[in-house]
């Protein structure tokens, strides 16, 4: 199959890395050329214009920032669905609300265009190691075609439902995913403040059952102090903001979620947004300190 892979930030680069050692013959798109070179020299294609991406393409894979770049990217006047050939297929990997899924989908389908929903789980980590979990909403058919690629780029897929349950499924696992790195630092701060230690905090906790088992590898974050990117805040800030959204639409207040988006807002607006989201257990006893 022809296959096009548009969005080269974090995440999308180590997953069109993943396509070309398993030799797939790949085009890529990114708005800054810059980022695309590293995956040239691996043997990709690149295009000057997203159009000339798409054109030929069997299956298109998008993993853009939020809805507001897919908008652009895709649905806009000039996106690029215009230019996909009938019967292809799109498949959109960016985190965005539900009902965007489903206005992607109706976009696309007026043109001839198949349309899946397919976020992953997972950041910068099992993105290079191609340990991604996908979590797709779409026909069984579709499935059946972006399966071979979705499992060079990860470990699993898992066909949630129809268009959207994908993107639906992937606003509660991030709800979650949020909502216990901040309990977790919020432990972390009371007991330190009770006397505990740091370390023992950190040698004890993660290994609970009361834990998730994802704190184990956040644990090391937090003991150096060292919080290199691997999911920043400011993309967990935005998807919180998703899921919020989505309960709106639902007509569900999601009151835990909005604390939690209020937390995570004031971190990336006091310049914790381009680190690792585990970077709020820092900024929550920043917090704790300054009124101390």
């Amino acid at each position: 199959m022809n296959v096009t892979f548009i969005g080269l930030g974090v995440m999308g680069h180590a997953m069109a890395a993943n396509l070309l050692k398993n030799k797939v013959d790949l085009i890529v798109f990114n708005r800054t050329k810059e980022k695309a070179d590293p995956l040239i020299e691996m043997g990709a294609q690149f295009k000057p214009t997203i159009h000339e991406a798409v054109e030929k393409a069997d299956l298109v894979f998008t993993m853009l920032t939020g809805p507001e770049a897919v908008e652009s990217t895709a649905l806009s006047d000039d996106g690029f669905v215009q230019s996909m050939k009938p019967g292809s297929l799109w498949v959109d990997s960016s985190t965005v609300n539900p009902e965007f899924s489903r206005k992607a989908s109706e976009h696309a389908m007026k043109l001839d265009v198949r349309f899946a929903d397919a976020p992953v789980a997972g950041s910068k980590g099992p993105a290079e190691q191609g340990q991604l979990v996908f979590l797709a909403g779409g026909e069984e058919q579709d499935i059946s075609v972006l399966s071979p690629y979705t499992e060079i780029m990860g470990k699993k897929t898992m066909h949630v439902g129809p268009v959207s349950h994908g993107t639906s499924f992937k606003m509660v696992v991030n709800l979650m995913l949020a909502s216990n790195m901040a309990t977790f630092a919020e432990g972390m701060v009371l007991g330190e403040q009770l006397g505990l230690s740091k370390d023992f905090l950190l040698d004890t906790l993660p290994n609970m059952p009361v834990s998730a088992p994802f704190l184990k590898m956040k644990a090391d974050k937090l003991r150096d102090n060292h919080y290199e990117e691997e999911f920043a805040l400011k993309n967990m800030y935005k998807d919180l903001h998703l899921a919020s959204l989505s309960g709106n639409e639902e007509e569900k207040e999601l009151k835990i979620t909005n604390v939690m988006k209020e937390l995570y807002a004031e971190a990336n607006g006091n310049g914790y947004g381009n680190v690792d989201f585990s970077a709020i257990y820092d900024f929550y006893k920043s917090l704790h300190s300054s009124k101390s």
